[in-house]
């Protein structure tokens, strides 16, 4: 959601969207959020396939030491500007041999692909820091280089607790704002 116009251009991000699978024919979260606002969101695949993930990825996705994760490396597009870099990583056994490992995009996006595998999240475990942006990332991002980015890290287990994904999303931080909602549980 963007501020009214006497306020600076903030966008509100809100990570159910991108945890709920798809239905058929329905946009992809990023493109729904994007063209709710009345902007257009799109993204670039930068690559894809197997790689050696950082050793917090390994650890997230409790992989043995060395061991190989499938990546897909994004950029996302707000009116066809970078506004956002995400990778994210999947266990071999989870992505291997799918979409998930290839170049393309995926309809509906990687969340309605892996509920059909079924994998489905049943809790998200998030961290947020703040950082000045790397060399790559200032390039990628357009911005200048020193300027702080807001990195999500995000963990997507099964309900009897497998992680199946982790993603890694650096941001400028300046204009955004992120939204949580909490639900208390009854149980």
């Amino acid at each position: 959601m963007l501020s009214s116009s006497r306020e600076p251009r903030v966008w509100v991000v809100s990570s159910l969207p991108y945890l709920t699978p798809r239905v058929e024919g329905q946009a992809d979260a990023w493109a729904e959020e994007a063209s709710a606002a009345g902007r257009s969101g799109t993204q670039v695949i930068r690559a894809a396939g197997l790689q050696i993930p950082p050793a917090e990825v390994e650890l997230s996705l409790s992989l043995p030491e060395g061991a190989g994760a499938v990546v897909r490396r994004r950029t996302m597009l707000l009116d066809g500007r970078a506004v956002e870099l995400t990778d994210s990583w999947y266990p071999p056994q989870v992505a291997a041999g799918t979409a998930l490992a290839g170049p393309g995009k995926i309809r509906g996006g990687a969340v309605t692909l892996l509920a059909a595998l079924g994998y489905r999240v049943h809790e998200a475990r998030e961290d947020i820091s703040v950082r000045a942006v790397s060399a790559e990332e200032a390039e990628l991002l357009e911005v200048r280089a020193g300027s702080p980015v807001i990195v999500l890290s995000r963990v997507c287990l099964t309900e009897a607790g497998l992680p199946f994904e982790v993603s890694v999303a650096v941001m400028p931080a300046e204009g955004r704002h992120l939204r949580y909602r909490l639900v208390a549980s009854t149980a």
